[in-house]
């Protein structure tokens, strides 16, 4: 489990970037970089970072199920992910 703050971050940092897009794009498309750069760091894309859902994992991130490696193969086992099942060989 992530640490609660890292988290709230996360959640922060994507408010952010939804308040900023439009301007971002307008600007983008005027070509004014020197405005553009005046926005705030944290008002980029580029600076947000994937989190498993259920607990905030960082890493082995798996994008199609918005969810960390651990609790996919948890979820999967469990028979809790539709059109999922254990491969046997």
């Amino acid at each position: 489990m992530a640490r609660k703050a890292k988290i709230e971050r996360e959640k922060r940092l994507q408010e952010t970037v939804a308040k900023y897009a439009p301007l971002r794009r307008k600007l983008k498309a005027e070509h004014d970089y020197k405005k553009l750069s005046l926005l705030p760091r944290d008002a980029s894309p580029v600076r947000l970072h994937s989190r498993d859902e259920l607990d905030g994992r960082p890493h082995a991130y798996l994008r199609k199920f918005g969810m960390s490696r651990l609790n996919f193969r948890r979820l999967a086992h469990d028979g809790k992910i539709p059109g999922v099942r254990k491969a046997s060989w």
